[in-house]
């Protein structure tokens, strides 16, 4: 079978395509011919040796894949050969086939395509994990969303107005505002543009956002933790701008805010039946239609290093996935 590899950390031009052995699964393993592999940020920080996670060399990446069972080991019972699957390897998708445990793969609820499901675990499982466990968000409130027009951003956006909040979708162009206004933003702000601050003041009368989604960091990340309102979560997600902020602590002292971490794939891995059940409940919204995800291309398993390397330059809109096959 072929696999993109990481034979020694470094950008995604150090990634090949090789010819690799197919994969025998352990008796508590799913072995899965790889449909698609959606692509994510962390894709591009395990490859750098960056990521909480580090695999030993060589290794794929790809951390969410679906598929078809190809071979399931004994002590597997609720998958069998041939079922349509969802799995959250961590790594090893971008490739043909993959072996992953069995408590990460679950049965692909029907009506989906596979580049769909396989782009739904991460963004928008970290979503709504960090949506309704994390930071508690109740219809009627006002989220702010940063990095909106991203794959995970625009997660935020969907599944914060099914949740019934105001959202308020932040990004870098009025492109991307655009994007965010289609998935159902409320407003938006262009903060290459506009002073945040003063836009969000504006936006909420005053009175602040309840919920601050940030998967960005970056100067944007302190003035919207400033215009929080009383009793705000502000729910850190990720780096994508690189730079991880300093946050002075007198600011959330002020106004009674709880700055929450949001791992979700340490809850997965610590809290699995919880996992599973956030995964149960975004797959019920998508089946009653309260969100629509949207793959917005896909690509070849060849370029997939070149799919990390426009996540890392921040030229992609949506989700992104690659197809082991085309």
């Amino acid at each position: 079978m072929k696999a993109i590899l990481c034979k020694t950390h470094g950008d995604p031009e150090t990634l090949v395509l090789e010819e690799v052995p197919s994969p025998k699964p352990t008796a508590s393993q799913v072995v899965i011919d790889v449909k698609a592999a959606g692509v994510n940020f962390p894709d591009t920080l395990i490859i750098r040796n960056l990521y909480q996670f580090k695999p030993p060399l060589p290794f794929s990446p790809g951390s969410e894949i679906s598929g078809v069972v190809k071979e399931v080991g004994t002590e597997v019972k609720h998958v069998k050969p041939g079922d349509k699957v969802i799995a959250m390897p961590g790594w090893g998708g971008f490739a043909e086939e993959i072996a992953v445990e069995g408590g990460r793969v679950f049965p692909m609820p029907p009506g989906i395509d596979f580049p769909l499901a396989s782009a739904l675990t991460l963004a928008y499982g970290t979503t709504y994990h960090a949506l309704k466990d994390r930071g508690a968000l109740q219809p009627g409130e006002t989220l702010l969303v940063l990095g909106a027009a991203g794959g995970t951003g625009l997660s935020a956006v969907e599944i914060g107005k099914a949740l019934g909040a105001r959202v308020i979708a932040a990004t870098s162009s009025d492109e991307k505002c655009a994007v965010c206004k289609a998935h159902g933003a409320d407003a938006t702000i262009n903060y290459a543009k506009a002073d945040l601050r003063e836009a969000l003041k504006a936006l909420t009368e005053g009175k602040g956002h309840d919920v601050v989604y940030d998967p960005v960091g970056g100067p944007y990340a302190e003035p919207a933790l400033r215009s929080l309102g009383w009793r705000g979560r502000y729910l850190v997600i990720g780096f994508t701008a690189g730079d991880i902020p300093k946050i002075p602590l007198n600011i959330p002292l002020l106004k009674g805010n709880a700055i929450v971490g949001v791992f979700w794939g340490e809850f997965n891995r610590r809290e699995p039946k919880a996992a599973m059940a956030a995964i149960g409940e975004l797959l019920g919204l998508i089946k009653t239609g309260k969100i629509a995800p949207k793959v917005t291309a896909t690509y070849p398993l060849a370029k997939a290093p070149q799919t990390l390397r426009d996540i890392m330059e921040r030229r992609v809109t949506g989700k992104v996935v690659v197809l082991p096959e085309a």
